[in-house]
């Protein structure tokens, strides 16, 4: 098998695309021509980036005026060839790193998650689409540490040599790059973040237990629940209702106050306003609950030695 992909300087783009198709065992031990000469590109089994047309399944240029395709028909903003690459094979490449069938019900929802939290940046950046109003200025610099603006420092320096050999080292650098980012992120959304949240909803459907209301949910074991919180608060209509979660860090409780949504850094239910900034001793004896540890002074975390701890502060917190 033999990927092909444009010579001379490379972008983030279709570093990524050409490791997304190498992920796939059709194409992992599969020959790289980089080149821009369209005789030598007909050669290739796949083609991405070049060739001035879009025809699956070989051909996966989207720098054609004509070219005008995005994820699907919610989604605006127009694919790279990552974007392309990801919308044919993502499924197949999240069920191979993943390891379960591509029919599994899990690969649809991580498809579009992973698109809209990972690829439809890349394609964005690649097609010169700002995240923020052109006018909002910046609150600071980002020093050249996206992943677009790394893979471009890869491409030669002005005083190297820019011959296609040392070119074609470098793409391979930025491949491996955009690839190790990429495999991290599904691997952390496919076997961390989906299999939590029937963890959150066995933790919301147990919430009666500490109060009538269900203001309090409580995980024994650490997930990551915001993100499911929230859905699944609306999926039952129950938006809002869960004021403080509690956790297990490791050596003790934590306490920690919603935010009002997934975006937002206002709590729906601050810890009281006398806890805020205390510590151990002095948090105890205003709390009135013997091993307390802290509570931050914006009141949207606290934390106790125990469970049983935890929980009355928490209790105290909603009579607040």
């Amino acid at each position: 098998m033999k990927i092909g992909t444009h010579s001379g300087t490379f972008h983030a783009d279709e570093s990524l695309a050409v490791y997304m198709l190498r992920l796939l065992p059709r194409f992992k031990d599969a020959e790289l021509l980089r080149s821009r000469d369209n005789e030598q590109l007909e050669t290739c089994d796949i083609i991405v980036d070049v060739g001035g047309k879009y025809e699956a399944p070989k051909y996966f240029d989207h720098h054609q005026r004509e070219f005008n395709d995005t994820f699907d028909d919610e989604h605006k903003t127009r694919l790279s060839s990552a974007g392309l690459i990801y919308k044919h094979f993502g499924k197949e490449i999240i069920a191979q790193l993943t390891e379960v069938s591509v029919d599994d019900a899990s690969i649809d929802v991580l498809y579009n998650k992973i698109y809209n939290e990972f690829i439809e940046a890349i394609d964005a950046n690649d097609n010169g689409i700002s995240a923020y109003p052109e006018d909002t200025p910046s609150s600071y610099r980002t020093g050249g540490i996206t992943l677009p603006s790394l893979v471009s420092k890869l491409n030669p320096l002005w005083t190297e040599p820019n011959t296609d050999e040392v070119l074609d080292a470098k793409f391979l650098k930025a491949s491996e790059l955009m690839g190790t980012a990429f495999v991290s992120v599904v691997e952390n959304y496919g076997k961390g973040w989906y299999p939590a949240k029937q963890h959150v909803q066995a933790a919301f459907d147990a919430r009666d237990q500490y109060g009538s209301e269900g203001r309090i949910v409580v995980f024994d074991t650490f997930v990551p629940w915001k993100e499911h919180l929230y859905t699944i608060e609306k999926e039952l209509g129950k938006e809002g209702e869960v004021l403080y979660v509690l956790y297990s860090d490791g050596k003790g409780w934590r306490i920690q106050a919603v935010a009002q949504s997934s975006s937002s850094f206002t709590s729906r239910k601050p810890l009281p306003e006398p806890w805020r900034g205390a510590r151990d001793e002095k948090m105890s004896e205003i709390t009135g609950v013997p091993g307390c540890v802290f509570t931050h002074v914006s009141g949207f975390i606290g934390g106790h030695k125990t469970r049983e701890g935890a929980l009355e502060l928490a209790k105290l917190a909603l009579q607040a």
